[in-house]
């Protein structure tokens, strides 16, 4: 969209694109950003479609995303093909169609997004706004509502908030000024105990045994660092819960965690933003050998577990990790390794003391 378009002409075009008594379903690949902007979109939509549908093509287990959907009554329903006879027109926000096979073998008519378009696959749609600028799409989604002077309720400024904060990692990620404007002005509808009651949302009662088994294999590294492999899992999901987990624990400053899922290595990284950059460890580390890369905080490696040549997993990413064999359990601490300045410290506490009882 040009930038000299303004909020009210970019909500007229969308209102003409959308038309009058014709039957939309919004496809998404479920995250909290393409909820939220699905549900925007379906307001937008109420006032001049038949009817509106949201379905995901994804399968939806992380607990915030369905503690989202339950606590602000997203009607997003898991996508079937014997869905679409019953509506006449396709649209998708924050995706693009070949960003998964779902997606394939129908017509979009609206597709609004913040990722970049690529050469090769170009839009197609008769309205088409993406804004690879953006830090999320439930910002774009904000300026529509704006514009078309539609008062968000309290259940979708809600929804739009937590989009805008997990795609920008509460502005810890890519976000421009426009992501805080919309951000700012929809907190003023929003009900932000709600967002800390998905953000805390509970675990699923048969990840808990995760902990333990996180707990029995964790391997310190160095002063600062946490490492664990949890042999086969059933989703990457999973690493990111113990990752985040680890983050929050006093005297780490990062964290990598790894599990075969589905045939793939997949390592997740974590760290405090201040030191290591979590992006550029992941693909120096396994970028040679498969996908790697992401944030100064957060990271992520996924590699064919074949490229390993049949080596024990837990070896080949210790070895990765450190240059190091890796040691038995016996030979891993299980407190943290001292600070180079602590025994020099505790000597000196020592010494203080004698002196005071000689005293």
């Amino acid at each position: 969209m040009s930038p000299s378009r303004t909020m009210s002409q970019a909500g007229a075009d969308l209102n003409q694109a959308i038309g009058r008594g014709d039957r939309w379903l919004i496809l998404i690949n479920a995250d909290p950003d393409a909820l939220a902007s699905a549900m925007a979109l379906r307001r937008i939509m109420a006032y001049r479609a038949e009817t509106v549908g949201i379905a995901h093509v994804n399968e939806v287990k992380r607990p915030d995303n369905l503690a989202m959907m339950r606590f602000l009554r997203i009607p997003s329903v898991p996508f079937e093909p014997g869905l679409c006879a019953a509506y006449n027109r396709f649209a998708m926000v924050d995706s693009q169609p070949h960003h998964h096979p779902a997606f394939a073998g129908r017509h979009y008519s609206i597709v609004i997004d913040h990722h970049p378009v690529l050469p090769e696959q170009p839009c197609k749609a008769e309205y088409c706004d993406i804004r690879p600028d953006y830090g999320s799409v439930s910002s774009i989604m904000a300026e529509y509502l704006r514009g078309l002077r539609i008062r968000p309720g309290k259940l979708l400024a809600t929804a739009l908030v937590y989009g805008i904060k997990t795609d920008t990692q509460s502005f810890e990620r890519h976000f421009i000024e426009a992501d805080v404007r919309a951000f700012s002005a929809l907190t003023k509808h929003a009900d932000m105990v709600l967002v800390r009651k998905i953000i805390s949302s509970e675990y699923h009662r048969r990840w808990l045994k995760f902990f333990s088994k996180a707990f029995r294999k964790m391997r310190f590294v160095g002063v600062r660092g946490l490492f664990v492999y949890m042999d086969v899992l059933e989703s990457p999901d999973i690493l990111v819960m113990l990752a985040d987990f680890f983050t929050r624990v006093h005297g780490l400053s990062w964290n990598m965690l790894a599990a075969v899922v589905k045939g793939m290595v997949v390592v997740v990284f974590r760290g405090d933003g201040i030191g290591r950059n979590m992006g550029h460890m992941a693909a120096k580390l396994f970028g040679d050998i498969g996908s790697a890369g992401g944030h100064r905080g957060a990271a992520r490696a996924e590699i064919p577990l074949e490229k390993l040549g049949g080596k024990p997993v837990e070896e080949f990413l210790y070895k990765r990790l450190t240059g190091h064999r890796l040691p038995t359990k016996e030979q891993c601490p299980v407190e943290f390794p001292a600070a180079p300045h602590a025994p020099r410290t505790a000597r000196a506490a020592a010494g203080q003391q004698k002196s005071a009882l000689a005293k």
